[in-house]
């Protein structure tokens, strides 16, 4: 199964210390690359969070909030002197370099995050707490983002099908596309009431099937095909390779676009290069 690089969880647990809440957004990227927003007393959760993302996926960029609404009720408020004291001092260094500094207001001192703090009875625990959510949300995630890769590939396998539809049908119609060709040939010879070489028009009809021949291009867009159904179904990290697989499809159509001496010839060209357009902007979302 493959998986794809976008997805969304959210996971929210009630304790006697508080409410901890993990919302992980993840989106499509060439490499494995975490964004942490923590509160600053779950820094030291920030190690086990990213070991525990390097752990479960490969590829995405992903982005991991923390909240944590702390429960009051029945605790003591406290002021942390040390950081309300830095925070003043700070204050002080700012205000030496204004004309006229207005007072500092204590109410905004105690708004500053990690002043006015609430007896924690275990911060240890709370922190425990934190990362078995984490797991939790990670697990989500991974099953979201398991969830569309499997809509991902069906969609991909579609196309696949559609693709070897337009081969198919030109195969049959080559002969066909060169016997009209020949027959547009005769009719100017024919126009121009020239005296017709019989072997010249072989020699000009044999280079035309040359130059027109398509067979190694369908030959190989049949063999693109089944190495990408083969990839999705082997799953795991795929995506990098179904990357490059695309652009080979991609090759193989302009190559055939180059070679088109018939209108049905050139629309088929049109056609794949649709399909495996759509392709290659589904498959940048796969892990």
């Amino acid at each position: 199964m493959v998986h794809s690089m976008t997805a969304f969880a959210r996971a929210e647990r009630a304790g006697s210390q508080g409410t901890l809440t993990w919302e992980l957004r993840s989106v499509n990227h060439r490499y494995l690359e975490p964004h942490l927003r923590l509160p600053e007393s779950f820094r030291d959760l920030e190690g086990a969070v990213r070991e525990a993302l390097r752990q479960g996926l490969s590829r995405g960029k992903v982005e991991c909030t923390l909240r944590f609404t702390e429960e009051t009720a029945g605790k003591p408020l406290q002021v942390n002197r040390e950081r309300a004291g830095q925070l003043i001092a700070a204050a002080e260094i700012v205000a030496s370099l204004i004309k006229q500094p207005s007072a500092l207001n204590p109410l905004e001192v105690l708004a500053w995050p990690g002043v006015l703090v609430a007896d924690a009875a275990d911060p240890q625990a709370l922190n425990n707490d934190a990362l078995a959510l984490f797991n939790d949300a990670l697990e989500e995630l991974k099953a979201g983002r398991a969830r569309e890769g499997a809509d991902l590939a069906r969609l991909l396998d579609e196309r696949l099908g559609a693709i070897n539809t337009e081969v198919a049908t030109l195969r049959t119609l080559v002969p066909q596309m060169l016997a009209t060709q020949r027959q547009k040939v005769l009719d100017r010879f024919n126009d121009m009431k020239a005296e017709l070489d019989p072997q010249r028009l072989e020699q000009e009809m044999v280079l035309l099937a040359q130059k027109s021949d398509v067979a190694e291009e369908l030959d190989r867009l049949s063999t693109h095909v089944t190495e990408v159904r083969r990839v999705l179904k082997t799953g795991g990290q795929a995506g990098r390779r179904l990357d490059f697989l695309m652009q080979e499809l991609n090759r193989e159509a302009n190559t055939l676009g180059s070679k088109a001496f018939d209108p049905r010839s050139t629309q088929a060209a049109v056609n794949l290069k649709v399909l495996i357009e759509q392709m290659r902007e589904q498959v940048q979302n796969i892990e």
